[in-house]
């Protein structure tokens, strides 16, 4: 889970700035292997918080259907 410092346009900006790099520049294989690398922890913490965030959602639209039933 991705810290609480990190936020879902924090995480996306990084991983924006990693593709604009390695899109515009010509980069060492060093380089770009660090990139995708850090590009693909970028997108686990990104996956991770939608999932977070459906799991929230299912459970407040699921309370929320329960009260109309009642």
């Amino acid at each position: 889970m991705p810290k609480k410092s990190e936020s879902y346009e924090n995480l996306l900006n990084k991983l924006e700035i990693i593709v604009e790099e390695m899109e515009g520049e010509e980069l060492t294989l060093e380089k770009s292997m660090k990139n995708y690398e850090e590009g693909i922890k970028l997108c686990n913490k990104l996956y991770a918080l939608i999932n977070e965030m459906e799991g929230k959602i299912s459970i407040l639209k699921n309370d929320k259907l329960e009260e109309f039933e009642q």
